[in-house]
């Protein structure tokens, strides 16, 4: 692009007169963009966008509705707040329901929500379909029609392709389509995370409002989509889910809940809620409290995506769970015959999740035939309304599914994009890495040899890069976890006797959570092999700072 030198001065000028960069207060000028690529964005110049596939999950700190605030926090906030008191808002924030319901008179009322998350998948078409459907699932689970939405997406500008934000208004506009929704407008900020959703805005009969406060003793609960998104997603993040799963988790979020609200509308049920962030045991929960009951679930009739059990017992289990368990735990009573991972499934945030629907027992069997025959294919009985009570959930389990020992899970392939990190804070690039033929390990030894070989500095580099990128895959976490590895490169620091390896391994085990028994453990396991010169070694780098 042309450069307006006469703009870039007189910009430039005033930045270095304020001592900040008037675009970024937090940088200096000149920039770091600048002094690398001549590039002064707040003289209105820009980096071409870049080009290419991105994996969307891989550019967010947390995936899908594990990036919103938890339900504790969000409540403790909340809780001072001035009341709003108009008589017409017949379902407001204190009622903690999926959306606020507000009365137009002639037995109408309104129905509102908002939803604003970062992706869950990696494909943007497809986030941009799940924002959309995960909106209106709110509307849906009140007993509304959805009638507009408005757009709300979050887009770091020029650091990824443009391509990408096109595919996410698209696929959101698709999904809105399908659901009869009409998208009239949004807004947009130029933000370092990826994020969209919409406010929605719907219609419903006031005297058919189903909300989650209406919950009988006797009543049948049914959920309508399988348990999991939360955990796929973060599987997927470090590069651990099979594909399969990654398909079946996509398609369930990207389905709408338009049919399941129908049909919950038609066969008179009494609650409903979606299961979104806040986890099954979450929402559960808030629906037990304001129904004043206690519930009864069933764990082992739980739906689950294809791999999840497996990816709990090997403990791809991501931090949301740990968030919703401290925010809700206390109302969940599981037994002991359940083990920790079984019970941290229940935990799980979900994305664009189902209805979970409490309708009496005579029309429970009428409503699942009807789910079924309508496409919700995977709704199932999961428990029920045990009678009167303060809000405790119950788990039981019949001991038909058990979390057994974990087998290999091998990662789905991952995508080559040139701007995206493929390295998760658990891959640390190995200590000898950069320093190619410093060791006289048999594997540098063989990169020393390749490098030897090399007739230009060009295809030295080219070896050298492709030596780390095998480095980098072999200490990997798949089918042994990343604790494990750790553990054996302190053992084979010690083996090989090389210094830098171990004092940079011991670092990383340290900032892992190692005991510095554990870290004995490890080391002994090289000196067992190694001998006497290599405890000599240990005891030596063991006592430095």
């Amino acid at each position: 692009m042309m450069v307006n030198m006469e703009r870039r001065k007189r910009v430039m000028q005033r930045s270095i007169r304020l001592g900040h960069c008037i675009c970024d207060p937090k940088q200096p000028c000149p920039c770091p963009l600048f002094k690398a690529k001549n590039v002064c964005s707040c003289a209105g110049e820009r980096l071409d966008s870049p080009t290419g596939t991105v994996r969307l999950t891989k550019l967010v700190e947390k995936a899908g509705c594990a990036s919103k605030i938890d339900q504790a926090f969000l409540k403790k906030v909340l809780a001072d707040l001035p009341a709003i008191d108009d008589p017409r808002v017949l379902v407001g924030v204190p009622a903690g329901d999926d959306a606020g319901i507000y009365d137009m008179g002639n037995g109408q009322a309104l129905v509102q929500t908002v939803d604003v998350f970062t992706p869950a998948v990696d494909d943007p078409y497809t986030f941009g379909q799940i924002a959309a459907a995960n909106s209106v699932s709110d509307v849906y689970a009140m007993g509304g029609t959805p009638l507009t939405a408005l757009s709300i997406v979050g887009f770091p500008a020029r650091k990824i392709p443009d391509e990408a934000l096109f595919q996410i208004l698209a696929g959101g506009i698709d999904k809105m389509n399908e659901a009869g929704c009409a998208i009239v407008g949004g807004h947009s900020i130029n933000d370092a995370e990826i994020k969209a959703g919409f406010a929605v805005t719907g219609i419903i009969d006031k005297n058919r409002v189903v909300t989650n406060a209406a919950a009988r003793p006797g009543d049948v609960l049914i959920l309508t989509k399988p348990l999991g998104t939360g955990i796929v997603a973060f599987a997927a993040q470090i590069d651990r889910a099979r594909p399969q799963s990654i398909k079946a988790a996509a398609a369930s979020m990207s389905f709408l809940n338009k049919t399941a609200s129908e049909l919950m509308v038609q066969f008179g049920a009494h609650a409903c809620t979606d299961v979104t962030g806040f986890s099954l045991m979450g929402h559960l929960a808030e629906m037990a409290r304001s129904s004043g009951v206690e519930v009864q679930i069933i764990w082992d009739d739980l739906p689950l995506f294809e791999g999840v059990l497996e990816y709990a017992a090997a403990g791809i289990l991501p931090g949301a769970i740990e968030r919703n368990k401290e925010s809700c735990g206390e109302r969940v009573v599981a037994p002991s015959t359940l083990s920790p991972e079984m019970v941290d499934l229940c935990y799980d945030a979900q994305t664009s999740g189902g209805l979970l629907i409490a309708i009496e027992q005579e029309k429970a069997a009428d409503l699942l035939e009807a789910l079924h025959e309508r496409g919700v294919s995977a709704a199932t009985i999961i428990g029920k309304i045990a009678g009167k009570g303060s809000g405790l959930i119950h788990l039981e389990t019949t001991g038909k599914r058990q979390i057994s020992s974990p087998s290999p899970v091998k990662a789905a392939e991952p995508s080559q994009s040139p701007i995206t990190n493929h390295q998760s804070s658990m891959e640390e690039v190995p200590c000898c890495a950069d320093a190619i033929g410093d060791s006289t390990s048999g594997a540098q030894t063989q990169g020393r040899d390749a490098l030897a070989t090399a007739d230009k500095p060009q295809e030295m580099d080219q070896v050298k890069a492709a030596f780390k990128q095998f480095l980098r895959a072999a200490n990997s976490p798949r089918n042994l976890d990343a604790y494990t590895k750790q553990a054996m490169a302190i053992a084979l620091s010690v083996a090989l006797r090389c210094e830098p390896c171990l004092k940079m391994h011991l670092k990383n085990a340290r900032s892992k959570g190692f005991s510095q028994e554990e870290i004995d453990e490890a080391a002994w396991m090289g000196i067992s092999f190694a001998g006497s010169p290599a405890m000599v070694f240990y005891e030596q780098i063991k006592s430095q700072p």
